[in-house]
C-alpha cells in the first residue's frame, strides 16, 4: 500500500492516511486502499479496535477535487446509483459502515469536507487542540453526500447541522467539543496517547458486548420506540451467549472485591 499505513499491535489496528503532500485528500487510490484495510480489520480476529489518523499536519482534507469533479462531471444516472453502495473513506462512511468493531478518529489537524464526514463516521473522536472542522463542500458548489448531513443531525442536532452546512465556516476543536462533535481535546503531542487510552478502556470490556452494543445503536437510529426497545432487548440478552464470559468476569470481580 502506498497511501495508507496499516499496522497492528496489541489488538489495536493503526490506520494512517498517508498523502501528507495533499493533506490526505481522498483520491480513488486512497479510497481503494482504505476499502481493503477496513475489510481486513473487520475480518481479523486479532484486532478489536481501530485508531484512524492522518500523516502530516491534516487529518483529511476531504475528496480530492482534482479527480473527484472530472469523475462525476459526466456521470450517468447508473453511475450515481452504483455509487450508493460505496462511500468515501474506503466505505466507512457508506458501504462498510456497519463494522461492529469500535473505531476511534485521532483528529490531528484539519478534518474538512469529506474528511469531516470520515471523522463523523468513526465512533469516538479525539481531537488535537490544532484540529479544525468544516463543511467546506458548500464553498465549491457541493454539499455532503457521504453521510455528513445524516451524521451531523444525529450527533449534534438539526440546528448545528444547518449552521455548519449553510455557512461552511471553520470550527475550532474547542467549539467542536462544545457542539458534541468530539469527545475530548488534548494537547497535540498527547493525541496518540489519549487515543490509545480510550482504546484500552474499550479493550478492557467484553468485546462481544461492545460489538453487540455498537450494532444495536446503529440499528435503532430512526426506528419507532417499540421497534427500538425490541431490538435492544433481543441484542442485549442474546449477547450473553452461554454465560461463559459473564460468569468468568463476575467471578474475577467478586474475587477482587473480597481481597
Amino acid at each position: 500500500m502506498n497511501k495508507v499505513v496499516y499496522e497492528k499491535k496489541d489488538r489495536i489496528a493503526y490506520i494512517t492516511l498517508n498523502r501528507p503532500e495533499a493533506l490526505n485528500a481522498l483520491d480513488d487510490e486512497l479510497n481503494k486502499e482504505l476499502w481493503e484495510v477496513w475489510g481486513d480489520f473487520n475480518g481479523d480476529s486479532a484486532v478489536d479496535i481501530a485508531i484512524v489518523t492522518g500523516a502530516g499536519k491534516a487529518f483529511c482534507a476531504g475528496a480530492d477535487l482534482k479527480t473527484f469533479i472530472p469523475k462525476w462531471e459526466h456521470a450517468t444516472m447508473l453511475d450515481l446509483r452504483n455509487n450508493v453502495s460505496t462511500g468515501i473513506g474506503g466505505g466507512i462512511t457508506r458501504g462498510q459502515h456497519k463494522i461492529a468493531k469500535p473505531i476511534i478518529a485521532a483528529v490531528n489537524g484539519h478534518a474538512i469536507g469529506g474528511g469531516f464526514e470520515l471523522a463523523l463516521a468513526c465512533d469516538i473522536r479525539i481531537a488535537s487542540e490544532r484540529a479544525k472542522f468544516g463543511v467546506f463542500e458548500v464553498r465549491y458548489g457541493l454539499h455532503q453526500g457521504d453521510g455528513g448531513i445524516v451524521r451531523l443531525v444525529a450527533i449534534a442536532g438539526m440546528a448545528t447541522a444547518l449552521d455548519l452546512t449553510l455557512t461552511g465556516r471553520e470550527v475550532s476543536a474547542e467549539e467542536a467539543y462544545h457542539l458534541g462533535l468530539v469527545h475530548k481535546i488534548v494537547p497535540h503531542e498527547r493525541l496518540f496517547q489519549a487515543s490509545e487510552e480510550y482504546a484500552k478502556m474499550i479493550l478492557s470490556n467484553s468485546q462481544r458486548a461492545i460489538r453487540s452494543a455498537k450494532e444495536t445503536i446503529l440499528d435503532i437510529v430512526g426506528r419507532p420506540l417499540d421497534d427500538a426497545l425490541r431490538l435492544e432487548t433481543i441484542n442485549a440478552y442474546s449477547s450473553l451467549g452461554d454465560f461463559g464470559e459473564p460468569r468468568k468476569r463476575l467471578q474475577a470481580f467478586y474475587a477482587k472485591d473480597t481481597d
